[in-house]
């Protein structure tokens, strides 16, 4: 096992999803904390340090356990549509990957109680409590996802997982974890961060869904079909933008230009030339994040 074939199973390219939520819930946090003179940059930038580790810790445990739940499916075997990660290239054994994916569980659990700790000052608390069951939910979501006998992503759940982890428990607990309070502004801005986040595996079902229906994985993009798993695409792409605009965040709007081209390409291509939207999507999911905070 090669650091080369690690950082490629680790699938860098996606942490900017996992990031998203944690940068959006910061900055909300942070106008909130400083209209209320309320803000203390050292803990702030502590527990917002630790927030992006538990939640990088738990994107690389879920790539992992994905790895290894579609090789025990066969899914990956025989795809052109991208390159071969460790398992199937050969250059991570089954142990090896394994061991890997015990290494992420537990730098969830230090880094997620450390941020715990660190946000309440105390472990037993209720709402410490509360967020140490939420970190543990996090932890099983996202190995359960491909892994396992009862994973959810062959059962067509895979969208409302990242909706609910990636998106809505990033953004709030990012928010939460700093302000000890929930606002309206907090949910609908993790909603409409949640879109297009949930944009990247529906384009990614969409690529691979005759792949996926041979190995008997059922993806919501899958029910849909191409054509309704595009219009689902595009549904997820502007009504994120809509809620940004109806809560003020007006300079998401920035990012529309990218977007529009972005949904463009989708319709006009097809199976693997998607695959090309893929960081596009990614990247642009964390631009929207940054303009949203600032504004």
């Amino acid at each position: 096992m090669t650091l080369s074939a690690c950082i490629q199973s680790f699938r860098l390219r996606t942490l900017p999803l996992s990031m998203s939520g944690i940068i959006l819930g910061g900055g909300l946090a942070y106008h909130y904390l400083t209209a209320n003179q309320t803000f203390c940059l050292t803990h702030y930038c502590l527990v917002f340090f630790l927030a992006l580790l538990t939640t990088l810790s738990l994107q690389i445990l879920s790539n992992l356990s994905n790895e290894l739940g579609d090789a025990d499916h066969g899914t990956d075997d025989g795809q052109d549509a991208r390159v071969a990660y460790g398992l199937q290239s050969g250059a991570i054994t089954y142990k090896e990957m394994k061991m890997l994916i015990r290494l992420f569980v537990g730098l969830c659990i230090v880094f997620g109680t450390e941020l715990v700790w660190t946000a309440f000052g105390t472990l037993l608390s209720v709402r410490s409590v509360v967020f140490l069951g939420l970190g543990l939910l996090a932890i099983i979501g996202s190995m359960t996802y491909t892994l396992g006998k009862y994973n959810y992503g062959y059962h067509g759940f895979g969208d409302l997982g990242v909706f609910l982890f990636f998106g809505l428990l990033s953004t709030m607990g990012s928010f939460y974890l700093q302000t000890y309070t929930l606002t309206t502004d907090a949910l609908l801005s993790a909603v409409a961060i949640a879109l297009p986040i949930v944009g990247v595996l529906n384009l990614n079902n969409i690529r691979d869904m005759d792949n996926d229906r041979a190995h008997g994985k059922h993806t919501f993009a899958g029910w849909l079909g191409k054509k309704g798993g595009k219009i689902y695409h595009t549904c997820l792409i502007v009504c994120s933008l809509v809620i940004f605009t109806c809560l003020g965040h007006y300079l998401t709007l920035l990012a529309l230009p990218v977007l529009i081209w972005h949904l463009i390409y989708i319709w006009r291509h097809e199976d693997g030339m998607l695959d090309r939207q893929m960081p596009v999507l990614m990247f642009t999911s964390i631009a929207l994040a940054i303009l949203a905070a600032i504004m």
